[in-house]
């Protein structure tokens, strides 16, 4: 299973930290990913991590702005968002990735039920 939390609500520029905590006997055995979606929009690709966080990716509208992250020891992926955009405004999901480097929803299996973060002045 996994648990989102962190969204609220920021102000342009400002920042949040979202955690995905996951549970379950396998936790740590899978790479990581976080979607978003805005309303009327489709779920978006926002970044990845794998199983030992090595490796990241990030979507391009991004970059530069997030940080993936992750600690074993607390089963827990980390999304520090900042500098946030009007656009960031979305409810965003982490997903467990069944490859490595996926970007694609169909890619990733298991959901989280999704946290909101709302970015406004």
């Amino acid at each position: 299973q996994l648990q989102a939390s962190g969204g609220g609500l920021a102000q342009p520029g400002g920042s949040l930290r979202l955690s995905c905590a996951a549970s379950g006997p396998t936790a740590g055995s899978y790479a990581l990913g976080w979607f978003r979606q805005a309303p009327g929009k489709e779920r978006e690709f926002v970044a990845g991590i794998s199983r030992q966080g090595e490796a990241t990716w990030y979507a391009s509208s991004i970059k530069g702005r997030f940080t993936i992250s992750r600690d074993n020891t607390k089963n827990t992926v980390y999304l520090q968002m900042n500098s946030l955009k009007l656009e960031d405004t979305a409810v965003y999901y982490c997903a467990t990735d069944k490859y490595l480097g996926s970007r694609q929803a169909a890619q990733f299996d298991y959901w989280g039920q999704g946290t909101l973060v709302t970015v406004s002045s």
